[in-house]
């Protein structure tokens, strides 16, 4: 019982019970065996929740014949990788380039030969687990990438934060308001995943900011302010321009938060939906929570005040659409706050970025 759980599974196609026959004799000794008559019932095996290892497919069946079987394999990404080997009575050279250029791995000729038979399945089976082996090394790989450029993206956010550290983690929190406005407003978890990991760094331009501005206790004269609003260039030219669509958005919302929907905003005057959506989105997580929390400048705003504020500025500074989907996630936020109040000290990076799931 358990030498059979051990076994790989072959899985033979053939309209002639006397093939199947003759195949399962040679294979049973070493593997467990599958059997279909045709390939609509071959095809019902493969796409199953325990698919066989490889395929044996004659190709001259009545109805779905072994080619129409192979492409269907091969056109789908579960079984696309399960190495198929025709055993057929065609053995013509144009019948065997025909198999190979359909994405079998190989190609026996009947009558077979066990010793054959036997050699090709072991080679195949070989190969594919090597490859099964190599694409966890990868995907285990591309895991350990993706969490350090994380790390990194919050250590970014995190600096910005040494140029205004009155903001304790406002990062974090604004980084959540932004991922709860985009659910309310319906985008996909991949977008929404990657808008959560980008907020963070949407300030990292005021690094380049100096501290007599980042750090003054009054309001800023207008000189002041024409090198504050610098940040948001420096933002993403800090973060460059990179293939990741993580740093994609990053460079994206870093340029354009402090844009505004009626086109007064900065640093591009971008105007209505040319100011990208995640940008929007971000907008009103930042404000709402530079309004909700304490600054140099400013004592923290109620909550009810702070969320008119946003009312109003509906149609000029933020996109009216995402109004309606700000406030049906209030209640969350409000507990974010919470969570995450500066009174309970920073956040390190790690717990934000397993906070996110």
């Amino acid at each position: 019982m358990i030498e059979s759980q051990t076994k790989q599974t072959i899985l033979v196609v053939d309209d002639t019970p006397e093939n199947i026959d003759l195949l399962t004799e040679v294979l049973d000794p070493h593997y467990r065996t599958r059997v279909a008559i045709n390939g609509e019932k071959a095809l019902k095996i493969a796409f199953s929740s325990t698919p066989p290892d490889l395929i044996l497919l004659d190709i001259m069946m009545p109805g779905m014949d072994g080619y129409e079987v192979c492409k269907s394999l091969k056109e789908n990404p579960a079984t696309h990788g399960i190495p198929v080997i025709f055993v057929t009575a065609m053995s013509e050279v144009a019948d065997e380039k025909k198999g190979l250029e359909m994405g079998a791995v190989d190609y026996i000729a009947k009558p077979i030969s066990p010793a054959i038979v036997l050699a090709r399945v072991k080679t195949h089976l070989a190969l594919y687990d090597q490859t099964r082996h190599l694409e966890i090394m990868v995907e285990q790989r591309t895991a350990e990438l993706e969490k350090a450029r994380r790390h990194i993206i919050c250590r970014l956010g995190r600096a910005s934060e040494f140029k205004d550290n009155e903001t304790g983690n406002h990062v974090i929190r604004m980084s959540h308001y932004s991922r709860l406005i985009a659910q309310a407003f319906g985008l996909g978890e991949e977008s929404i995943d990657i808008l959560f990991n980008a907020a963070p760094m949407h300030d990292v331009g005021k690094i380049g900011i100096p501290d007599s501005i980042m750090l003054k206790p009054g309001k800023l004269d207008e000189t002041e302010w024409v090198i504050m609003r610098m940040h948001p260039a420096m933002g993403a030219e800090i973060i460059g321009i990179h293939p990741s669509s993580l740093l994609q958005t990053a460079h994206s919302v870093a340029l354009a938060h402090h844009e505004k929907w009626d086109g007064s905003g900065y640093p591009k005057k971008l105007k209505g939906e040319e100011i990208p959506l995640l940008a929007r989105i971000v907008a009103i997580a930042d404000v709402f929570d530079a309004l909700t929390s304490d600054r140099p400048y400013k004592k923290a705003w109620p909550i009810e005040e702070a969320v008119r504020e946003i009312e109003k500025c509906s149609g000029t500074h933020f996109d009216p659409d995402l109004i309606e989907p700000f406030k049906a996630v209030l209640p969350q936020i409000q507990k974010i706050m919470e969570q995450y109040s500066d009174k309970h000290g920073a956040m390190d990076d790690l717990a934000f970025i397993k906070s996110g799931g």
